[in-house]
């Protein structure tokens, strides 16, 4: 742990360095304080420091140091500042010379830090084992745990310089990290039997936070929990005049349900008669008695440690993700890589796109990893269908999703605004104190998505799409994953979960048969699965012959539920496309190849290399294609089956037949983008 005044550590080592940000800004070398020079240069080292082992651009410095008027010779001013720093650092250090602590990285700079030498790392560190802690329901030390990540705190960050960096979003960030991890550090308290053991630091972070309604209302439950109800219940009165003098409201629904809370406890814990002592604390220890969040209550033959404690629910906790698969197998690495996202406390929030072809399992995914992390997101989990490639309705507009997140948050329907600017910056606000998971399925584009994200690190989001959402990546760091098909040991594995690995006649053959007709993929064969579960007589030999009957098209994968019709969950993505992508989408299986070139696709579809070079990016972006190696391309055999229905549809219909009897697939569709007005695009031949 990084100790308030780090000269106080014993036999300092020559370079030993040690950095402080949660509070003043502070350095010290060798357990000596270093002078960090005037404010500008302290404010180069405060955003270094809060970014904590992550580089900080140019820009960005330029920016925090002169807003919005820098001079021009603001970039040779900062890298003065930096220069100035790493000597100060490094005594002796040569001109121009990297450094040990402060380096160039990208286009701006980097400081190495660990938990041993920077305040704001050593607070996160402790705060994971916290959080573990609550994973594995050791209440005790995870309360032990919060208490040494908040002795990190000596103040808002960067305090001396608070004036400059108040508002501004790389501190402001660390400010939430703060709150959640009191919030969470009382609500551990509350279910330990040690409830006062940080009562100071959640009433610091009251004082610091008036109107957080959250945390006043955790406060008065610490406060009840050490039987100063008198003090809780005059708190309340005071929050109540602030927030109706400040916001012009009256308490929320967690405040109204800690005052109740209280009072009950209040009641019931009146003074006894003469004849009736007391309960004491010796009863208490002796486990004859157990301390409740607001009183006494005897409960025979547990210790304090025994009893499990819960605190009233301040606000509803939503859980609204779908059943996970009985049967999911395989994605190893994605879902090691989306867990160790989901572990990250980096200070961003994490967010993790999903995307691939259609029917490839990105649902399953988000839906399966959503239950591995749950219990990471103590107050909530949410879950939303965009409808981004889904027939009828279309995709979900952005503002009716918020409102049904903000109802299940609590908000009643009058606290909720108008519009879906003012509806994401209050779901920012509501879940700025909290730890939600939000699981938004089945994604259009970077628009459509962009509102419903938190702003808060403590939270996280998993997205799906078909399209890959670079925009995310670029603009929050957002990491983005690509599914292939699984593998064809995974694709058995998941097949033979499906329809019961005892059935008699699971011979290898006949299942690898099914498997490799399916092309692996997993919509295909979940469908296929479906249809022998219901056929239990049938051979697994006879299904593997009807699906190589059924030849090159998708009669064989056809299902009564048209939701997870094969041919219509295609048919989503390619009514999204222009007319040049679909025309050369329907070009696709006349070349009879497994992989396509730019030039030959442009010659058959009559149109310009340029033109063809779009709508392929346009094909390449909705899944339906895979950019194989230079300009050649490939797609899933199943996908060119649906492409060579299409193709027949179009040159089967005869002349003067209306679009809207044509066969299915090739129906005339209108499909208006959401963000893009008036914008038609034509998806038919």
């Amino acid at each position: 742990m990084i100790t308030a005044n780090p000269a106080t550590r014993s036999e300092p080592r020559g370079d030993d360095v040690l950095f402080s940000v949660l509070g003043p800004v502070r350095a010290w070398r060798a357990g000596a304080e270093l002078p960090l020079g005037p404010r500008q240069q302290r404010l180069v080292l405060a955003a270094l420091l809060a970014r904590a082992g992550r580089p900080v651009s140019l820009t960005e410095l330029v920016a925090l140091l002169w807003e919005e008027d820098p001079p021009r010779s603001a970039a040779n001013a900062v890298h003065r500042y930096v220069g100035l720093l790493r000597r100060l650092l490094e005594p002796g250090l040569p001109m121009r010379a990297p450094g040990r602590w402060l380096v160039r990285q990208g286009g701006g700079y980097l400081m190495r830090v660990g938990p041993d030498q920077l305040d704001l790392l050593a607070f996160r560190a402790s705060l994971r084992r916290a959080r573990a802690a609550v994973s594995a329901g050791d209440t005790q030390e995870a309360v032990s745990c919060f208490g040494a990540a908040l002795e990190q705190w000596q103040g808002r960050c960067a305090a001396d310089l608070d004036a400059v960096v108040g508002d501004h979003p790389l501190f402001s960030a660390l400010e939430f990290e703060y709150v959640a991890a009191v919030t969470e550090a009382a609500d551990a308290a509350l279910c330990s039997a040690a409830p006062p053991s940080v009562l100071q630091a959640v009433r610091q972070a009251a004082q610091r936070h008036p109107l957080d309604e959250r945390l006043q209302a955790r406060l008065m439950l610490l406060l009840a929990s050490d039987c100063r109800q008198a003090e809780a219940l005059l708190m309340y009165r005071r929050v109540s005049t602030v927030l109706r003098e400040e916001l012009g409201t009256e308490p929320g629904a967690e405040l109204r349900a800690a005052h109740e809370y209280v009072l009950r406890g209040s009641a019931e814990d009146s003074p006894p008669s003469p004849a009736a002592p007391r309960t004491s604390d010796t009863a208490v220890r002796r486990g004859t008695a157990s301390r409740t969040g607001t009183g006494i209550a005897v409960r025979p033959g547990l210790t304090v440690e025994e009893e499990p404690r819960t605190p009233p629910a301040l606000y509803p906790v939503p859980a609204q993700l779908p059943a996970d698969l009985p049967c999911f197998t395989g994605r190893e690495h994605a879902l090691k890589q989306a867990l160790d996202l989901a572990g990250e406390t980096s200070g961003a929030l994490p967010v993790l796109a999903i995307d691939g072809m259609p029917g490839v399992g990105k649902t399953a995914l988000a839906v399966h990893l959503a239950h591995r992390v749950a219990l990471r997101f103590p107050d909530g989990q949410l879950f939303a269908d965009l409808g981004g490639f889904t027939s009828g309705r279309g995709p979900s507009d952005p503002g009716a999703v918020l409102y049904g997140f903000l109802e299940a948050l609590g908000l009643p329907r009058w606290r909720i605004p108008e519009t879906t600017d003012s509806r994401a910056a209050l779901f920012r606000t509501v879940l700025a104190t909290r730890r939600v998971l939000v699981v938004l399925d089945n994604a259009l584009d970077v628009e459509q998505v962009r509102p419903l994200l938190p702003g808060a690190s403590q939270c996280m989001v998993v997205i799906t799409s078909r399209r890959r959402l670079s925009g995310l990546a670029a603009a929050l760091g957002a990491r983005l994953t690509g599914l292939d098909v699984p593998s064809a040991t995974e694709a058995i594995r998941c097949f033979l979960q499906r329809v019961g690995t005892a059935r008699p006649d699971a011979d290898v053959g006949a299942v690898e048969e099914i498997v490799e007709l399916c092309g692996r993929l997993p919509l295909a064969l979940s469908i296929v699965a479906a249809r022998v579960l219901g056929r239990p007589d049938q051979p697994l030999s006879r299904t593997a012959a009807e699906l190589a009957a059924a030849g090159e098209g998708l009669d064989g994968f056809s299902d009564d539920d048209r939701g997870n019709d094969l041919r219509a969950v295609l048919s989503w993505s390619y009514r999204t496309l222009g007319p040049d992508a679909a025309r050369i989408f329907r070009q696709l299986p006349a070349h009879r190849t497994a992989e396509f070139g730019t030039g030959e696709l442009a010659a058959a579809a009559g149109l310009s290399l340029q033109a063809a070079t779009a709508a392929l990016g346009e094909l390449v972006r909705s899944r339906l294609l895979t950019s194989a190696r230079g300009d050649r391309y490939g797609a899933h055999r199943l996908v060119i089956a649906y492409a060579a229905e299409l193709d027949r549809g179009a040159r089967q219909r005869p002349a003067g037949v209306p679009r809207a009897n044509a066969r299915r697939a090739t129906e005339h569709v209108e499909v208006v983008r959401p963000g893009r007005d008036d914008a038609r695009i034509m998806t038919a031949a």
